[in-house]
């Protein structure tokens, strides 16, 4: 039984998230078919981590367990060649066979991107969050500072959470900014449900003058999601990077 580790890009407009489900397109079972077409054998592709339905990937990482000599070299060529063009597996490699791409992970990077010109973009209007107001980026890079190490995120996650403990470890947070483009990167040993998303939608609000960068601890301490900012549509969220 060989173990093989994919490093997939998607465009996540179409679909219904990563996770498999019945009568919803979706990000697994794409993957998971095309694997079976061309190899004849049906897998369980395990991801690193769900993410939603609008949602996009750099690089997200995946493994199946299969028992079949199929080349590895030509394997992600294979996979793609059944796959929509909104899918693609970038790499195809052979590990180790306790590699695991869910438990093994370290640390995940998360980037969402803010359209922040003044008519808002046509071309990229699905992997962006339009913001017209001017944005205040230091006070957003002095609040987001205040997410840094672990914490218990319980303002910053939806009720749909299925996680039994809200502590997470933020490792870094930045606010970058290329032409009218601004990015709320955030690097983590995990994220809770929309946890990235409201955190986003907070930071907007501090940007704008709305909220003060000092209410984001005062947000972060008091575990109460009504406290926080609203959660931010999914298209302008990306997986950037897996760590293990």
């Amino acid at each position: 039984m060989r173990n093989i580790k994919l490093t997939i890009e998607y465009d996540g407009k179409d679909y219904n998230g990563w996770q498999k489900q019945p009568n919803k397109l979706n990000i697994q079972g794409e993957i998971e078919r095309a694997i079976q077409t061309v190899t004849g054998k049906e897998v369980e592709l395990i991801g690193s981590g769900r993410t939603d339905a609008g949602v996009h990937a750099v690089a997200q990482v995946a493994n199946f367990k299969i028992d079949s000599d199929f080349p590895i070299e030509k394997m992600a060529i294979a996979i793609n060649s059944q796959l929509k063009g909104s899918i693609r597996v970038q790499k195809a490699e052979e590990v180790e066979e306790n590699f695991h791409s869910r438990y093994n992970c370290h640390k995940k990077t998360y980037q969402y991107v803010i359209d922040n010109s003044e008519q808002g973009t046509a071309l990229y209007r699905n992997h962006t969050y339009h913001v017209p107001q001017p944005l205040n980026l230091s006070a957003m890079q002095q609040a987001v500072n205040y997410l840094i190490g672990e914490h218990d995120f319980s303002s910053f996650k939806s009720s749909g959470t299925s996680s039994k403990s809200s502590v997470r470890t933020i490792y870094d947070a930045k606010i970058l900014k290329e032409g009218e483009k601004v990015a709320i990167v955030l690097t983590g040993n995990g994220f809770l449900y929309n946890m990235v998303r409201i955190i986003a939608g907070t930071l907007v609000e501090i940007g704008k003058g709305e909220k003060t960068p000092e209410e984001m601890k005062q947000i972060l301490e008091a575990k109460d999601r009504s406290l926080a900012g609203k959660t931010l549509p999914s298209q302008a969220l990306f997986l950037m990077n897996v760590s293990y």
